[in-house]
């Protein structure tokens, strides 16, 4: 028996600790600062068996720690009588220190059911808990543009239960860009549109949490049938599947025979099916061979038209009206570019400070009010860092990527470079540029541009760029 499997399975499991204590949380906070900030973090338990809250992102990492690790430590004091230690990380931190993404344990800490006929009882014989749908999760609150609206028309299409569907249906792409936020209202609207359907929604930790149980229990049947017996699945970030042979195995068998009988499939991936290298090749053809639908970084329009949305969505419930004044939006659209979430996470922050404030917030208010934790706990990364790592990694000089050489060999990994300078310090297109032997703001955007369109499509790059990343934020 492993690590996991028996941790998972004591009368004080970590899970169940994390669950009760974010239960309380979720309460405490609100859905939006919960669903933002905490709802995406993982307990994970490392090599050498500490427990860790690992999230996202520095930024997310950053927010918990000034805002909610106080109570956290409280929470998880009181509900685990065996003491443990917790820890908090970022992904990166976490996986640079030997922590592997198979390590999870649990990763919707609040142990809810979905609505309709989805839900069912963890004791019960199907011996299958579903994982929580979100309430704002829905179509109408979900912001469609260019970068997403084909996944959107065919979420709709799926969930209108109308004939001619394809199966299975993958929708991929990074975090925060949406995947679960259009599961999650496909979910909603299917159920809407067909009470009398059984439609089940899983993240692929609470399928494999769910697999280890039935086995464990001798159960399997039930199991099986929990899942063989739904007219629609869908399972959130596939990919947490790889590296485990016998899910694996289950999860292809479970699909197979859905499909067989005519019942319907959607799942999500943080890549397309042909580069999720550590997913079984019988299990990825599988995946391959449906309607695969990409979701782009969101363009700075649609960036500009979720904050509109969440604004007035958040002004309904709170009780103002109105916008956020052009250039705080501006500000905010352009500095949370690569992450829906951390975009939203960030208005967040703004508007439980000030709450209706938010609409007459001048933009120094707004970068002071953000300042604390935008990069609290990470160290400042100059320009001439990034380009020297840059060189190294490419096998180039630093002085190549300032030169006016324009050969493809060059001007990747000086366009890679002047990304990483986008995202990792808080310097002005023009002053990227001049530190790039002098180039034009327009070079910088461009060249922005062109490197996210790349990393979706060209994994080498996405895995240069990831490599750089860890190195430069230590």
């Amino acid at each position: 028996m492993n690590t996991n499997t028996a941790i998972a399975t004591t009368t004080h499991a970590p899970v169940t600790v994390w669950s009760k204590a974010s239960h309380a949380l979720r309460h405490e906070m609100g859905d939006d600062a919960f669903g933002s900030w905490l709802a995406p973090a993982c307990l994970k338990m490392g090599p050498d068996g500490t427990l860790c809250l690992v999230t996202p992102t520095g930024v997310a990492r950053d927010w918990i720690r000034r805002y909610a690790w106080r109570r956290i430590g409280e929470l998880w004091a009181a509900n685990d009588p065996d003491g443990r230690a917790l820890n908090l990380k970022t992904r990166l931190e976490y996986e640079a220190e030997g922590g592997e993404a198979g390590d999870s344990l649990v990763a919707e800490p609040e142990p809810q059911l979905t609505a309709g006929a989805a839900a069912e009882d963890a004791t019960s014989p199907h011996g299958c808990r579903t994982s929580p749908l979100q309430e704002r999760f829905t179509f109408a609150t979900f912001v469609a543009g260019p970068s997403n609206e084909f996944a959107h028309a065919v979420a709709r299409r799926v969930a209108s239960w109308s004939d001619g569907h394809f199966n299975p249906v993958i929708f991929h792409g990074p975090y925060g860009f949406g995947k679960t936020h259009l599961l999650n209202a496909l979910a909603w609207e299917a159920i809407k549109t067909a009470p009398d359907r059984k439609v089940v929604y899983m993240t692929s930790e609470r399928f494999l949490s769910s697999f280890i149980q039935a086995v464990m229990d001798r159960r399997m049947a039930a199991f099986k049938e929990s899942l063989r017996s739904a007219d629609l699945l869908l399972i959130d970030d596939v990919q947490f599947i790889g590296g485990k042979h016998s899910t694996q195995e289950e999860l292809f068998h479970t699909l197979a025979a859905l499909m067989e009988d005519g019942r319907r499939v959607v799942l999500s991936a943080d890549r397309p099916p042909a580069a999720l290298t550590e997913i079984d090749a019988r299990l990825r053809s599988h995946l391959s061979a449906g309607l695969v639908c990409g979701i782009e970084t969101a363009d700075r329009e649609l960036r500009m038209g979720i904050l509109e949305r969440k604004v007035q969505v958040m002004g309904e419930r709170q009780g103002f009206s109105g916008a956020l004044r052009p250039d705080v939006a501006g500000f905010l659209a352009d500095r949370f570019s690569d992450s829906v979430r951390e975009l939203e996470g960030a208005l967040n922050v703004l508007i439980a400070r000030i709450g209706g404030g938010v609409t007459t917030l001048s933009l120094d208010e707004a970068q002071t009010l953000l300042r604390p934790h935008l990069r609290g706990g990470e160290k400042r990364i100059t320009v001439d860092e990034i380009q020297k790592a840059t060189a190294e990694q490419f096998g180039l000089k630093q002085s190549d990527l300032i030169s006016p050489g324009r050969a493809r060999a060059l001007a990747r990994p000086r366009q890679a470079a002047m990304w990483l300078a986008k995202q990792l310090t808080t310097r002005s297109l023009p002053d990227i540029g001049r530190r790039f032997g002098g180039r034009d703001h327009t070079t910088v955007l461009h060249a922005v541009r062109r490197i996210e369109e790349l990393r979706l499509g060209d994994p080498q790059l996405a895995r240069d760029l990831e490599v750089l990343l860890r190195k430069l934020r230590g």
